[in-house]
């Protein structure tokens, strides 16, 4: 009996034994096998990331998430929605919001961040050095780091033709007084000195609202212009006024717009842009975004960008290096060891140089190389977004839809009766009144 349970005891330490050795020699096999993982011979999982990119956008944003992928061993998931505020405040009032979510605009930041709902990423990437403080904080609310800018665009860009200005003797201006006095010079030359257009269909009017807002960053500073997106200063404050007649100054100015006021008005925003590069140019400047490139190339393929075309920053009136325009930012929803890692990487600049070299892309993180831009105009352009102290989003995308709505009227108000002015402003401030509550 005692034998028989020697030799029992033996063969359960042999069992025990010989599993134990089975489970060493799985788990080194499958560390020897795992492609990517965080390290340690795991995987890092996936991310799902929110997004209202579709087509060209989501597919250079795709390759460059493709080099996380190749690095992590990670996947990354997209899910695009055109209507992406309403679903992702129904994701995440149900529990259920993406890990990360690309926003068009701070407001929603400020929107999630304040009701608890977004992750700060202060201990996930560190933004110093490689953004322009300004950047830093739109992407802050109470003192903490709730998003990174990954893609935008300035709209503090004149268009003109170098060559016309070289041999006409125009110099580019830096001050509002300086482009009044090149207007006048245009027009007793025999040049109207400005291209509007205005017709957008239903959101016509709204280039000129771009000038507005320009003019009221430079002339009034950030602190007045937060104040007036915000709605903390009426619209009838005299800064508020001040700007609209400013614009005036160009649209009302006989000679300064071919056609004038009606032309302005039943000219599609796009076609408005080639006067100044005809031949010979019907116009000598052109006030628009940066995408206004991707029109005049495609109406004169034959141009040459920098040489037959190019564009100068909007002028400062009273606060220098202002900027405004439109920009994607980045939250976290939901901190995961995937989520950090993604984040971590868009953080580092030469990880978009894909998408840069494409076209079509422009970054303030100061870390991509300019190098990567296809051409002049291009990096003259990011370089706006790099460089500036100061950048705000167009106000009226910052703004109720109902209080836009009655903005872009009160445009075409004005246009059409300048004498009206302080009424076209109190009618928006009635609006107003009721759209923030």
């Amino acid at each position: 009996m005692c034998c028989r349970m020697k030799r029992w005891h033996a063969l359960l330490l042999m069992s025990v034994l010989a599993i134990a050795l089975l489970a060493v020699s799985a788990c080194g096999t499958q560390e020897d096998t795992t492609d990517g993982g965080d390290g340690d011979g795991e995987e890092i999982g996936s991310v799902s990331v929110m997004g209202v990119w579709g087509e060209g956008e989501l597919e250079a944003f795709q390759e460059v998430a493709a080099g996380w992928e190749e690095e992590s061993g990670g996947t990354m998931e997209f899910e695009g929605t055109r209507d992406l505020s309403a679903i992702l405040r129904a994701r995440v009032s149900g529990g259920n919001p993406p890990d990360l979510a690309i926003l068009p605009n701070p407001a929603l930041l400020q929107d999630f961040a304040s009701s608890g709902d977004l992750m700060p990423i202060d201990d996930v990437v560190d933004l110093e050095g490689s953004y322009a403080q300004t950047w830093i904080d739109l992407g802050s609310a109470d003192g903490a780091l709730y998003g990174m800018f990954i893609k935008a665009s300035t709209k503090s860009t004149v268009w003109y033709d170098p060559t016309e200005f070289e041999a006409a003797g125009y110099e580019v201006p830096e001050t509002w007084d300086e482009l009044m006095a090149l207007s006048d010079q245009m027009l007793d030359d025999g040049l109207a000195p400005w291209s509007i257009g205005l017709e957008s269909g239903g959101a016509s009017g709204w280039p000129a609202t771009d000038w507005i807002q320009e003019i009221y960053l430079t002339e009034s500073g950030p602190d007045m212009y937060d104040q007036w997106v915000n709605h903390e200063i009426p619209w009838t404050d005299p800064s508020v006024k001040s700007a609209w007649e400013r614009f005036g100054e160009v649209a009302f100015t006989e000679g300064y717009v071919p056609g004038g006021v009606d032309a302005m008005l039943a000219t599609p925003f796009a076609d408005a842009s080639f006067l100044p590069f005809e031949d010979p140019p019907q116009a000598g400047m052109f006030f628009l975004g940066s995408f206004t490139q991707g029109f005049i190339a495609e109406q004169f393929p034959d141009q040459v960008a920098g040489t037959d075309y190019d564009f100068f920053k909007f002028v400062e009136i009273n606060e220098p290096g202002t900027v405004t325009g439109g920009a994607d930012v980045i939250v976290m929803f939901n901190d995961t060891p995937a989520t950090r890692s993604l984040l971590e990487y868009l953080a580092e600049g030469e990880n978009w140089t894909s998408w840069a070299e494409a076209g079509g892309f422009a970054s303030p993180n100061q870390g991509l190389d300019p190098a990567s831009y296809p051409d002049d105009l291009a990096r003259n352009a990011a370089a706006q977004l790099t460089d500036s102290e100061i950048f705000r989003f167009d106000a009226d995308d910052l703004m109720p839809s109902e209080l836009q709505t009655a903005y872009l009227q009160g445009v075409l108000d004005y246009l059409q009766n300048p004498d009206n002015l302080d009424q076209v402003l109190a009618d928006i401030e009635t609006v107003a009144a009721t759209a923030y509550e």
